[in-house]
Formats: structure tokens, C-alpha cells, sequence
């Protein structure tokens, strides 16, 4: 940056929360990647993997659930700018080592404000619906790992976190 040290956005002058503007900012593309993983018993991911989960398909029901909620994340997030997203993805994978799913999430649209809590909002959705389809076989899953990847557009650049696969 340029010596200029960051502040909070959603902050004024006197402390109070408030929406940003961004009435004059460029419109650019900007893309969002998130992660999370909902680690569980190795016996519930053979269940999810055979489709044998008393509430249905786990894992495109998440997909779905995550979708939805990317677009719904400014009626959830009180700051949020409500966006028309141009693409939304959400990736659930089989992870052996964890054991469980990992899910990534992918938000993009051209305009004035970055789509990353459309991205995170969008995985911890997938997540939690990944609970709540398997928690009669599991209760003690655990949801973690949320994260921002990587961003793209905008005036603060691109960003990749340090640890990204």
C-alpha cells in the first residue's frame, strides 16, 4: 500500500457502522474464492459417498444450499451490497485424510465491490447444510477452516493466501 495504514471501511469518523459508497468506484470484474471442510467420522463420509443419508443427497443439496446463499448473503450480512452475481460455483470434495468434505465456492460479477463474503458466505452455508443432512449419523462433525483463497479486482488488488493449495 501506499504508507497509508488500513482502516475499517464500515467505520466513520465517529465510530458508528455504516454502508460504504461506492458510487464512484470503477466497475471491474472481481472473483472470489473461499474454502471450508466439515471433517467427520469415516463411517459418515462412506454414508454421504453412498447416498445412504437419511435426508437425501448430501453433497448437491449443499452445492445448492451454498448458491443460494451467495446470492442472499446482503440480507444476512448487515453492510453487504446486494450484487448480481454473474457466477457462482461450489465444489464439494471427498477428503480421506480429514476425514470429511471440502467444499470451494466461487463468486464473480463486473461491478463497483468485491465478491469475497459472497464466496464465504456461500461455503459456510455448504457447510452447515452438510451438517444438518448428516448429523442423525454424526453429531460431533466439525465445520472449519473457512477461509478466503484468493481475490481478484478491484482497488485493492489481487490477493492469495499464504497457505493456498
Amino acid at each position: 500500500m501506499s504508507g497509508e495504514k488500513p482502516g475499517l471501511t464500515h467505520i466513520d469518523a465517529s465510530g458508528e457502522a455504516h454502508m460504504v459508497d461506492v458510487s464512484d468506484k470503477a466497475e471491474t470484474v472481481r472473483i472470489a474464492t473461499a474454502e471450508g471442510h466439515v471433517k467427520m467420522a469415516a463411517e459418515t463420509l462412506a454414508l454421504i459417498r453412498q447416498g445412504n443419508a437419511k435426508k437425501g443427497d448430501v453433497i448437491g443439496t449443499a452445492r445448492l444450499a451454498g448458491i443460494m446463499a451467495a446470492k442472499r448473503t446482503a440480507d444476512l450480512i448487515p453492510l453487504c451490497h446486494p450484487l448480481m452475481l454473474t457466477k457462482v460455483s461450489v465444489e464439494i470434495e471427498e477428503d480421506e485424510a480429514l476425514p470429511g468434505l471440502r467444499v470451494t465456492a466461487t463468486a464473480k460479477l463486473t461491478g463497483k465491490t468485491g465478491v469475497e463474503m459472497e464466496a464465504l458466505t456461500a461455503v459456510s452455508v455448504a457447510c452447515l447444510t452438510i451438517y444438518d443432512m448428516a448429523k442423525a449419523a454424526d453429531k460431533a462433525m466439525e465445520i472449519g477452516g473457512v477461509r478466503l483463497l484468493e481475490k481478484s479486482g478491484g482497488k485493492s488488488g489481487d490477493f492469495r493466501h499464504p497457505e493456498a493449495r
